[in-house]
């Protein structure tokens, strides 16, 4: 492997977002077939051939459940829509599947995707009018209906709109609640709605049926059929890369740095001076970990944004993430921690004070982390890991024990099972730690990890990070991959 080449190619490829397709997105594309749309048909011949074997549709790997709950209801609606004979065999199994997995629903030991308490109610509904359930309604699900109220509540002037969240999930509001959507400031410039093609597609059939802007979005990020979670999300891909990209500072020479520019002028282009960023350019709910990342990378590489912007988000007992969340992200706190050090705060900092005080007491064991946007505790105690060094070792070294603890025989880390995502992560905060500590971990921890790390370098990746559903951002992926490997440069074999 050309470690120098291979950050070339990626820097060359980074910029609107690539993202692998999801079956609850390419559910709702496929419904288009009402209104004559050809990725329609696509979409549902892709429904077709891609039921998992225990009759769900969702992420063959992991299985996470609230992930498949809310793809297979997608999918059993847009099947049961079509009244094709031969999809009779698929519903009744999908419908067994279901009975089975919202029962394990409390398995999920990040939680739940990214409003589900909105939208599975919604779709459970809708299966059950159309006759592809017939069975009473599921107590687990039932139980989300004061979440969802809970939630709404929330809402500003009680209105979905484009300025908040859960416009991503306008798609929860169905054929009775379209009430609650501000239609007129729903939709954004490029016809989408929050850059969701879920959301989009529900948008063109029940709100503003045919809607050509919205039709030409999902056209756009669905020419085959298969739709991706989010599209695009430009910030998000940019600055994750050049967030990953910073651990590997031998390779930094004129010609990765001149390449760099281009995203380094547009995530600056795309910060809002006392807010920050969000995860696509043009999204008008800013976020805390957005912000710390974009923050943490211009700072990085020479660029000046207002520290004010991360410092937006303290609240009185840790950092939030968006407006009108329901609970606290601790990755964004970590991320938030780190940007703050880039900023040279010190460890007296009373916002310092703050973040360790709620990172100490929102580990799981006293040493690791879950957290709300992806399914590893690998992805968030690395990142934890690094963050707390220096500020305060003792969280530090117990999420480090943590990590070498877990490494398997081969040499690779995964929560579920091996993955070159998670091993990326650890190699990265155990290769932090010896730089700072100084060479105290064994170097076959790094030989065995990296070797197996570069023999499992290249996609497809499987999808670990939450949102309406598991997803994978393959670029983000691949730059973490090859910032271990170039971490661990130096204990090759």
């Amino acid at each position: 492997m050309n470690l120098y080449e291979e950050w070339v190619k990626l820097l060359q490829e980074t910029g609107p977002g690539k993202m692998m397709a999801t079956a609850y997105d390419t559910a709702w594309i496929a419904r288009l077939v009402e209104i004559g749309e050809p990725i329609g048909h696509l979409a549902l011949q892709w429904l077709r051939e891609n039921q998992l074997p225990d009759g769900s549709w969702g992420a063959e790997q992991p299985c996470y459940y609230h992930d498949r709950v809310i793809c297979t209801l997608a999918a059993v609606n847009a099947l049961a829509r079509r009244a094709y004979p031969g999809d009779r065999d698929r519903l009744r199994r999908a419908e067994a599947a279901l009975g089975i997995m919202t029962q394990r629903l409390h398995e999920d030991p990040a939680g739940e995707t990214i409003g589900f308490e909105l939208i599975a109610p919604t779709l459970f509904e809708e299966a059950k009018t159309l006759g592809a359930l017939h069975r009473e309604e599921i107590e687990v699900l039932k139980a989300l209906a004061p979440l969802r109220s809970a939630k709404l509540a929330m809402l500003p002037n009680g209105m979905i709109n484009r300025f908040v969240t859960m416009a991503f999930s306008a798609e929860m509001a169905g054929n009775d609640g379209k009430d609650l959507l501000d239609v007129e400031r729903l939709q954004e410039k490029d016809g989408s709605i929050s850059y969701s093609p879920s959301a989009t597609a529900y948008f063109a059939l029940y709100v503003r049926r045919r809607d050509s802007m919205a039709l030409d979005y999902l056209c756009r990020v669905a020419a085959n059929g298969m739709a991706p979670n989010v599209s695009p999300f430009d910030v998000f891909e940019q600055a994750w890369v050049l967030w990953n990209l910073k651990f590997a500072m031998a390779l930094l020479d004129e010609k990765i740095l001149d390449l760099c520019q281009p995203h380094l002028d547009f995530l600056e282009q795309s910060w809002s001076p006392g807010v920050g960023a969000g995860f696509a350019r043009n999204y008008a709910p800013k976020d805390g970990d957005e912000t710390s990342i974009v923050y943490d990378v211009l700072s990085h590489y020479g660029r000046s944004v207002d520290v004010g912007a991360v410092l937006s988000y303290e609240k009185p007992y840790y950092f939030r993430c968006f407006d009108l969340e329901s609970n606290p992200s601790i990755s964004a706190n970590i991320h938030i921690l780190d940007a703050l050090r880039q900023a040279g705060f010190e460890k007296t900092h009373p916002a310092i004070r703050k973040l360790l005080r709620f990172l100490g007491e929102s580990r799981t064991n006293n040493a690791f982390w879950f957290d709300k946007w992806h399914v590893s505790p690998y992805y968030t105690t690395s990142h934890g890991a690094m963050a707390c060094m220096g500020y305060d070792d003792s969280i530090a070294d117990m999420a480090i024990d943590w990590i070498l603890s877990s490494q398997n025989v081969d040499g690779s880390w995964g929560y579920y099972s091996a993955t070159a995502e998670e091993t990326a992560y650890c190699l990265q905060a155990l290769a932090i730690w010896n730089q700072h500590y100084g060479n105290q971990i064994d170097k076959g921890v790094f030989q065995k990890g990296r070797e197996w790390l570069v023999h499992h370098a290249d996609p497809p990746y499987p999808p670990l990070w939450i949102g309406k559903c598991l997803y994978c951002p393959e670029l983000v992926v691949k730059s973490a991959v090859l910032s271990a490997i170039t971490l661990t440069e130096t204990y090759k074999t």
